[in-house]
């Protein structure tokens, strides 16, 4: 017999939400909030120019912000960040929990009109792990399905996925995974349509006449540096309820001209609020500040002498003062990171959180209340490298993008590394160029963070896997990915999260990266701007919202 889960999708959001008629989209130099010619617009800023927004190479939140609003998947997370329906109505899972197969709705259709049907996602998902694409998240992904590892050589109609009928959609897995459906929520499996993509190559994603979405908006413009327009696409399945008929993402790389916009009434949110504006907006009721399930870190080139050394990357590691880094310099937005999962990661074996059952079982790695002892300890580990004061260690660069805290934070490392005796310089890129330079290894020491996609520790844990796609500094240890792979396989919830422990425990006595703070998330938005939400993963849902 089959397990049947049938998903229906609430009616509560449709409710709750004001209804907008369809107007035009708003075209260059889109006007502000308001009223757009017979419709309602919304101007916004949720990051500067992305690096891409093709779903299946973005790995970065802010391109990921966009996809959602234009792309729809099979399943998706709701206000409650709970996993309901997208675009399949329903689906089953064998008692084996090997065979995946959801059933699509009636009638969907692509934003030119024409038909979305489930080859549309056998597409989509072998082109995620097709290695000509360069999924930065294929192996996370889909590793689980059959096929994976002859797909990922380039046979890529060996993956697991199939078509048997038009609105029918089958996945087989080589082993359980507990959090699949979690996965299919995520914005990198969306469909994207196959004649489209490969009639016009990588320039598909930046031109609004070949970026066919399925989702609740379609492109109208796009310009680098400046903004890009979405409208409100009727033929999206659930569009009477999509709100905003014209969403303008605002591309502002300098905080202070998007606080300078949003002072001019010209954006109702931004994400990007200058640092040093954060004390004035105590007690204000636009500025807004939300956990998040993420780390910020350090990521070393373990490709790269010295950095290959773990007493080296241990010492760089110890050298930071928590504290001072989350409680100054991020003037109590970030919270000191002790380990590398942070607060709000499940731990369902234990109805408990990850933090707090590492906690109870090792104890927290850093302790941010004893900096001077850990500053003596890296020292010491230095000279145990062979750099006594730093002595004949290279002078190296730190990679990061001036926005929020960065550039003022590599200043601090600057300095505190200094007092190792080492010699570094900061190198500021725009933000698509550091997320891509630090995929292809192009630094000795960068900037890095995660969000988590779902709610699952081995979403961020599992980027230090040799062969992931995210893994920029190419951490790897063969003890490492054992037990990974182990939590990953096995259908015992309790074996689960005992291996990700292990795991997690390994890279922090590895130094394969160095956790620095734990993040929040912290906005302005207009008190008008009412039915939108902010999720633990990061995303903004302006879809359903309203200007009132």
């Amino acid at each position: 017999m089959k397990k049947t889960i049938a998903i229906l999708m609430t009616t509560v959001m449709a409710a709750s939400v004001l209804l907008a008629g369809c107007g035009k989209a708003a075209g260059s130099g889109a006007a502000a909030d308001g009223a757009a010619a017979g419709g309602t617009s919304i101007n916004v800023q949720v990051g500067p120019s992305p690096e891409t927004i093709d779903p299946a190479l973005n790995s970065a939140v802010d391109g990921a912000n966009m996809i959602i609003h234009a792309f729809e998947g099979l399943l998706k997370f709701d206000k409650n960040n709970d996993v309901v329906p997208g675009v399949a109505e329903s689906y089953e899972v064998s008692d084996d929990g090997l065979t995946w197969t959801f059933h699509l709705r009636d009638g969907l259709k692509w934003s030119d009109g024409s038909d979305l049907t489930a080859e549309d996602f056998v597409y989509s998902w072998k082109r995620v792990a097709d290695p000509n694409t360069a999924a930065p998240y294929g192996y996370d992904l889909l590793n689980m399905i059959e096929g994976y590892d002859e797909a990922e050589a380039g046979d890529v109609d060996k993956l697991g996925v199939s078509a048997p009928d038009a609105k029918t959609f089958v996945v087989k897995l080589t082993s359980p995974c507990v959090y699949f459906d979690k996965i299919c929520a995520f914005a990198v499996l969306v469909p994207v349509q196959k004649a489209t993509v490969e009639a016009n190559g990588e320039g598909w994603s930046t031109n609004p006449a070949t970026y066919i979405t399925d989702g609740p908006y379609y492109m109208t413009e796009y310009t680098d540096g400046s903004q890009i327009v979405f409208q409100k696409n009727p033929n999206y399945w659930d569009a009477a309820n999509i709100t905003f008929d014209t969403i303008v993402w605002n591309l502002i790389e300098d905080a202070n001209a998007a606080y300078s916009a949003y002072q001019n009434g010209d954006l109702s949110m931004i994400k990007d609020v200058p640092t040093e504006e954060i004390p004035s907006l105590a007690g204000n009721g636009e500025f807004n500040i939300e956990p998040i399930m993420g780390t910020y870190y350090v990521t070393f080139n373990c490709e790269r002498e010295p950095f290959n050394d773990p007493k080296v990357r241990e010492a760089l590691s110890l050298a930071i003062d928590r504290d001072y880094v989350a409680g100054t310099i991020m003037q109590g937005t970030y919270s000191p990171a002790t380990n590398f999962v942070g607060p709000g990661v499940s731990d369902e074996a234990e109805g408990s959180s990850f933090e707090e059952v590492t906690k109870q079982k090792y104890g927290d790695h850093f302790d941010t209340s004893n900096y001077e002892k850990d500053l003596e300890k890296a020292k010491q580990l230095l000279a145990d490298a062979g750099y006594p004061d730093g002595q004949g260690f290279p002078e190296f660069s730190y990679l990061t993008n001036d926005a929020g805290y960065h550039k003022a934070v590599a200043e601090y490392l600057q300095s505190a590394w200094g007092e190792l005796g080492l010699t570094m310089t900061v190198n500021i890129q725009e933000w698509k160029t550091v997320t891509a330079d630090r995929r292809e290894g192009n630094f000795d020491v960068a900037r890095n963070g995660w969000v988590y996609d779902w709610d699952d520790p081995s979403n961020m844990i599992n980027l230090l896997e040799t062969g992931n796609g995210n893994n920029d500094g190419k951490y790897s240890n063969p003890d490492f990915d054992k037990a990974v792979d182990d939590a990953r396989s096995t259908t015992d919830i309790k074996e689960h999260y005992e291996k990700l422990h292990e795991a997690e425990q390994i890279v922090l006595n590895d130094a394969a990266m160095a956790p620095v703070a734990y993040y929040n998330d912290f906005w302005l938005q207009k008190s008008n701007l009412k039915n939108t939400w902010h999720s633990p993963y990061g995303y903004w849902y302006f879809m359903y919202g309203s200007l009132e």
